[in-house]
């Protein structure tokens, strides 16, 4: 397996609404992000993705890492006003 885009699961407002009334043929409650390098995607989770999040779930990233094989997943949430990862693991 080769190296990918890293991406980023969340659900916003928007996203359930538009879930809601079948709006553009949604089929997901979710809202899926692809960046082009992990270090974008972490600045968003700290401006944007962490606070734009509701519902129980936790934000979810997977990616591949450098020099090794396979896709990692991160559970992300906020902590005392910090991005941090919750869980993490090797799928």
């Amino acid at each position: 397996m080769g190296n990918f885009k890293p991406q980023v699961t969340y659900m916003t407002r928007g996203s359930i609404h538009d879930y809601n009334v079948d709006r553009y043929r949604v089929t997901s409650p979710y809202k899926t992000e692809r960046f082009n390098t992990y270090a974008e995607l972490k600045k968003a989770l700290r401006e944007r993705i962490l606070h734009e999040h509701i519902g129980e779930d936790l934000v979810f990233v997977t990616r591949s890492r450098r020099g090794t094989w396979g896709e990692y997943y991160e559970k992300w949430d906020l902590v005392n006003g910090k991005p941090t990862i919750v869980k993490k693991g090797w799928q």
